[in-house]
Parts: structure tokens; C-alpha cells; sequence
């Protein structure tokens, strides 16, 4: 698709690399430690017309400080916000301790991607979360997670399998009465990606359930009511391109959480000389 007028630039929440070893301390800045949008998930964007702009984080190791990057900047700069997948989210982010070292998580990210979240919903922009992202939107709103699946709902299929990644799929139901079901009249199941081993376990307050596997009950999508746009998938459309024989099209959430960024930004748009679509 090509780009739309007037054009859209979206915010998307940044990846961490960790160093595996220790960073030479020469004295100096030099860091191991990477910052990165996933191609997949900027290809995404641009085919559906907009522009992808990686928001930076910082820790207690970075040059720059917390308080000197004002998120609030970019919230105003940019039209909407994209979490990316990625590492776990940290259970000491919703009130728990790791059942497991390996489920540790990164609070690092959790504590930037919610200052994100809280700046883009304030500014009135639109906010998608993937995988990851839609764990962190329930967190950040006061919901829980399921630590790991496997091991806290032996019952449930298996939601992520290590030699297939993307390839692993599972049906997935939209439940009716919903914004989802409004974009999929004539859909109700279908089947969906899956490369997630923690899950929500209790909705954060203001969102409804707009899809759930229907085999086991894990929530596939949310979305908070009320005014705004704030939603989310368990899955992975960034990855659809790579199975789309087999799992359901995205294109119309894509279009429609665009088409809510191109809106706010009209709405928001500053009349100059009578151009009612000039911004200032």
C-alpha cells in the first residue's frame, strides 16, 4: 500500500539486546547493549502506509538519563504507538515474584514501555500491542500474567514450540459483540500464530476479552472501552506474510488501527489560513 496523506509516523517500543558477557570498562561510553525495531514488524507498518520510528530506552547504564528523555515528546511527535514482542515481562512488574530464574523477565523495558503506554494515552494517540505488547498493555493497566503456561495451566495447548516459532498455529475464536468481530462479519473462527509461553490471567479492569482460544480459554485479544483506541493481540501479524495459507488476514486490524491514527491526527490538526488539514 502506498503512503497515505497526510502521512503517519508510528512509534514503536523498542527491543533490548543484553550483552551475554561483561563490557570492557575502558572508561568511556561504549555499550554492548542494542536497542532495535524487528524487521518484520517495520515491513508491517509500511505495508499498510505509514512511516515505523524506533522510540529509544534508557537504564541506569545509559548516557543519557531518564529524566532527560521526555517520552511525552515523542507522544506529541509521532501518531500512534506499536509494542513489539520480545523478552517476558517481569513478574515483579504485576506484584509476583519469577516462579523460575528463567521467567525473571526485563523490568527495564516494562518500566519504559509503561511510560510510553501512559504518554501516548494521555496525548490521545492509538496504542497496539504484539505478543509481549499485549501482556504489557494488561499490565500496565492493572491486570496479571500467567508466568508460563505450561507449568500453570498443564491443561492448556502448547503455546509456543521452539522448532516451529511462527509456524506453530492454533485456532483462535472472535467473540461476538466486539470492535474485532465489527472488522470480521463474517468470521468467527480461524487460526492464528502462536510463539508465547506466559498469557494473561487476570483482565486488567475497563477491557473485554475480543478473542480466546477456543481449545483452552487463553486470551488471544484485548481492548479497553470507553473513548481512544488501546488494544491488542497474543499473536504475531508482523509474521502472517510466512504462513497466510493458513492463518487468518490481519489487514483489516492494521487498517483500522491506521485509519484511528490518521483521524486523531486530522482531529488534533491545527486550522492555518483556512487549511483545515494544515499542522502545526
Amino acid at each position: 500500500m502506498p503512503f497515505q496523506n497526510p502521512s503517519l509516523l508510528i512509534g514503536v517500543s523498542a527491543r533490548i539486546y543484553y550483552p551475554a558477557g561483561p563490557v570492557l570498562d575502558l572508561g568511556g561510553v561504549w555499550t554492548k547493549t542494542l536497542h532495535y525495531l524487528e524487521q518484520s514488524v517495520g515491513h508491517w507498518l509500511i505495508g499498510g502506509g505509514a512511516l515505523p520510528v524506533m522510540i529509544p530506552a534508557v537504564d541506569a547504564q545509559s548516557v543519557v538519563k531518564r529524566e532527560e528523555l521526555h517520552l511525552g515528546h515523542y507522544a506529541a511527535a509521532l501518531d500512534a504507538l506499536v509494542l513489539q514482542g520480545g523478552n517476558d515481562v517481569a513478574p515483579q512488574t504485576y506484584g509476583q515474584t519469577p516462579l523460575d530464574p528463567a521467567w525473571a523477565g526485563d523490568a527495564v523495558r516494562d518500566a519504559y514501555e509503561m511510560a510510553l503506554i501512559r504518554a501516548f494515552v494521555q496525548a490521545g494517540k492509538p496504542v497496539f500491542g504484539i505478543c509481549r505488547g499485549l501482556q504489557m498493555l494488561n499490565v500496565a493497566f492493572g491486570g496479571t500474567l500467567w508466568q508460563d503456561i505450561k507449568t500453570q495451566q498443564p491443561q492448556a495447548l502448547e503455546h509456543v514450540k521452539a522448532n516451529l516459532y511462527e509456524h506453530n498455529i492454533h485456532p483462535m475464536e472472535i467473540l461476538p459483540n466486539t470492535h474485532l468481530a465489527s472488522l470480521y462479519p463474517a468470521l468467527r473462527h480461524a487460526h492464528i500464530n502462536s510463539i508465547h509461553h506466559q498469557g494473561i490471567r487476570e483482565l486488567a479492569p475497563g477491557f473485554v476479552v475480543e478473542a480466546r482460544c477456543p481449545e483452552d480459554g487463553i486470551i488471544e485479544a484485548i481492548r479497553k472501552e470507553g473513548p481512544g483506541f488501546v488494544a491488542g493481540v497474543q499473536w504475531h501479524p508482523e509474521f502472517r506474510q510466512n504462513n497466510h495459507a493458513v492463518t487468518f488476514d490481519d489487514t483489516p486490524m492494521l487498517r483500522d488501527f491506521l485509519a484511528f491514527a490518521r483521524a486523531q491526527k486530522l482531529t488534533q490538526a491545527t486550522p492555518q489560513n483556512g487549511d483545515s488539514h494544515a499542522v502545526s
